[in-house]
């Protein structure tokens, strides 16, 4: 089977075939023009990563450089394309668990060294929609159901179509079809791709300045990975009332598919935040359920955003996660801090997980130029072993 983007070029060239020479003289130099025009982005971003892990003699050291280079072209009739390319490279010895790399003495970073087509796909732009065809991001709300894991050196994109609609009304929709998620382990992991029959739905509706609304309906039916083929319906609130930001959102998530186990459970989340002086503080509580030992979950996320910085509930436990947090940000000049405290505990069985602790300073160097330190620590109870994590990034955008 061709895939969109093998599809669009061979539409294109029977086209073209069709044309008369004047036509298709001009139709190539319009081409031509649309690649002149286009434009080149390039980052480079060097990630140094250190976990200490107690279950685990050794500590990993990564040191990797994402190089990122992208195009994307003018348009020639609202139509245009993009492509991007990903390399990896490990500087230095690669003293850490890549997945694929073997190194299983030290503990996990999932970023193999590759290189890796992230993006390549057509597109078709008017006034208030856009459709894309080919390998793409796709990033929901804020992730926490349909996201990029932006985070890691090799993104997470998406194999399908995707049509979006914006209107000066305030409202928007899209829906895509996926065949394939290409996930940040790399082409050369078991773990790469997640293929099957994915149908994302996202709706908002800005009722004002001050309330946005969305509904969203998460049709996952995986083809070899039956446990996680799941539908999810559910709905997100932001506004602010009386100098308070609100996030509320509720989910409710059931097997579909294949998926060998016949579950219904719930999601829920709530955020308020507000600035005090200079300080930004905000408390949270969110709630992923557990039903027939089935938890909530949410394969497609950008799941280091949640529940902790050192990644011990990427996969929900068997019997759910609560988490109770505490977040405070701020800037000292141009430096910008937070730090986020975790309280973990199950959602059935009144077990405590555990508690972590994160905090984040990033600093921009210079135009385009970004330094970030990040520090994680898990003090574990009834859940994984107690984890420490450093980073130190920099990143160059052109």
């Amino acid at each position: 089977m061709k895939t969109p983007i093998a599809l669009a070029i061979t539409t294109a060239l029977t086209t073209g075939l069709t044309l008369s020479p004047c036509a298709q003289a001009d139709g190539f130099k319009d081409v031509q023009q649309a690649l002149k025009d286009g434009q080149t982005n390039l980052m480079l971003r060097y990630r140094y990563e250190r976990v200490d892990q107690d279950n685990i003699d050794k500590t990993a050291n990564a040191s990797t450089l994402l190089t990122r280079l992208g195009y994307k072209s003018a348009s020639i009739n609202g139509f245009f394309g993009q492509v991007e390319v990903d390399n990896v490279t490990a500087i230095g010895n690669e003293n850490y668990n890549s997945t694929v790399n073997g190194h299983v003495q030290y503990p996990v970073v999932a970023d193999p060294t590759d290189t890796d087509l992230n993006q390549a796909f057509i597109g078709y732009k008017t006034d208030n929609l856009l459709f894309t065809a080919g390998r793409q991001q796709i990033n929901h709300n804020d992730q926490r159901f349909v996201g990029g894991v932006g985070w890691r050196q090799n993104e997470q994109t998406y194999d399908g179509y995707r049509l979006q609609y914006n209107s000066e009304s305030g409202l928007s929709a899209e829906y895509s079809y996926v065949y394939n998620v290409n996930r940040i382990f790399g082409p050369n992991s078991v773990n790469s791709d997640l293929g099957g029959n994915l149908h994302l739905f996202n709706i908002k509706y800005a009722i004002d300045e001050q309330h946005k609304i969305t509904g969203f309906i998460y049709e996952l039916d995986f083809e070899t990975a039956n446990a996680i083929s799941t539908r999810t319906i559910g709905t997100r609130y932001e506004g602010n009332i009386s100098g308070l930001n609100i996030l509320a959102s509720y989910a409710r998530q059931s097997d579909t598919g294949d998926n060998p186990t016949v579950f219904s459970t719930d999601y829920l989340s709530f955020e308020v935040s507000a600035k005090l002086t200079e300080v930004n503080i905000a408390i949270g509580y969110a709630s992923l359920g557990s039903d027939n030992g089935q938890g909530f979950t949410t394969p497609l996320a950008t799941l280091h955003k949640f529940q902790g910085f050192t990644d011990k509930f990427l996969n929900t436990p068997a019997n759910g996660v609560n988490d109770l947090y505490l977040k405070a940000s701020g800037k000292l000049g141009k430096l910008g801090l937070s730090a986020i405290w975790h309280k973990l505990d199950s959602d059935v069985g009144a077990i405590h997980y555990g508690s972590e602790i994160n905090l984040v300073a990033n600093y921009p160097l210079y135009d385009k130029v970004g330094l970030l330190i990040k520090y994680a620590n898990y003090s574990a109870d009834g859940f994984s072993v107690d984890t420490n994590k450093l980073w130190g990034m920099l990143t160059f955008k052109f």
